[in-house]
């Protein structure tokens, strides 16, 4: 589905454009056109294809998605995959893509599984005519820098779930297999970002430094800014996934100690049993010579020093936090 079409020169805006219109406005060197597509179907995705002269092998990617965050280069046109992240109502990650075309003369970009537009990137390029003279390569930046933009508000949640279930690990009405579920569904979501910042990271860091594409040339310092907001995700990431993994540790250790502390129990409580028994299977074994056993009060006794020596038992496992 075709989203926005429209042409810029010298930082302004030209016209919005029908599809049919873009191969004219492309013949002129002092302008660019931008494009944004959403979930397009084959045929739209050829039509542009043929618009741009773009390189079977990229449309192809384009068209199969689910591709890992990459940049490529196929002359003077560039072809970067992004992933998108966003929450759902539920709280799961819905893993979208962004398939960026880039020439010197035009901007295709196309979403695909993300409910989340750029609307608002267009507004910012267009309410900032002189840094959109700089063309395709600043919209390249700009989409760039705002799918960056929202990594950082999933990470914020993500450090929101961990600070909750920090705080559950020790209530006393939480379940540990409970935790121990949500601690390795919020690894799988970190593994996820992981999986989309990473690849990107290298990918930028192309863009800025050594050998620059020409559409980017002018504008490395904006790449360069990008590039070291997804070093501080990374770093983020891996304060997160230590932090994860001794919350995942300290679970475990919690269910050890609670298994020792029933342990501990039921071995007080056999012994505080066990006493009792030993005297009563004692004096029922029916031999004729046992002390005390023809004395008037020996039931009485016999009963006194059991619970005698229960309590002292009693007494000792409650000092030793057994009981």
């Amino acid at each position: 589905m075709l989203i926005n079409c429209a042409a810029y020169q010298n930082g302004r805006k030209l016209a919005d454009l029908a599809q049919e219109e873009i191969h004219d406005y492309l013949q002129h060197l002092d302008c660019f056109v931008w494009v944004a597509l959403r979930d397009p179907s084959p045929e739209d995705l050829d039509a542009m294809a043929r618009q741009f002269d773009l390189h079977e092998l990229a449309v192809e990617d384009a068209r199969n998605g689910h591709q890992r965050p990459k940049l490529e280069e196929y002359d003077d046109v560039l072809f970067c995959v992004v992933r998108t992240l966003e929450h759902d109502e539920q709280g799961a990650l819905i893993v979208g893509e962004l398939d960026l075309f880039v020439g010197p003369n035009f901007v295709l970009s196309i979403r695909n599984g993300t409910r989340k537009g750029f609307q608002s990137v267009r507004e910012r390029c267009e309410h900032e005519p002189e840094l959109l003279q700089h063309g395709a390569g600043f919209v390249f930046y700009a989409l760039i820098d705002a799918a960056v933009d929202r990594y950082f508000a999933i990470m914020h949640r993500l450090e929101d779930e961990l600070d909750e279930l920090e705080e559950r690990l020790f209530g006393s009405k939480s379940s540990a297999r409970q935790n121990i579920e949500d601690l390795y569904a919020l690894k799988r979501k970190l593994v996820t970002v992981s999986h989309a910042v990473v690849p990107l990271h290298e990918a930028v860091g192309r863009l800025h430094g050594g050998r620059v594409p020409r559409v980017c040339f002018e504008l490395q310092n904006y790449y360069r800014d990008v590039d070291d907001h997804l070093a501080r995700i990374i770093r983020s990431l891996e304060t997160q996934r230590d932090m994860l993994s001794t919350a995942i540790q300290v679970n475990l250790a919690m269910i050890s100690l609670d298994d020792s502390s029933v342990s501990k129990q039921l071995a007080a409580w056999a012994a505080l049993f066990a006493i009792p028994t030993m005297i009563a299977g004692l004096y029922g074994m029916n031999f004729n010579n046992m002390p005390g056993l023809s004395a008037r009060d020996g039931f009485q006794v016999t009963l006194l020093v059991m619970l005698l020596l229960d309590v002292l038992m009693w007494w000792r496992f409650r000092k030793a936090g057994w009981l």
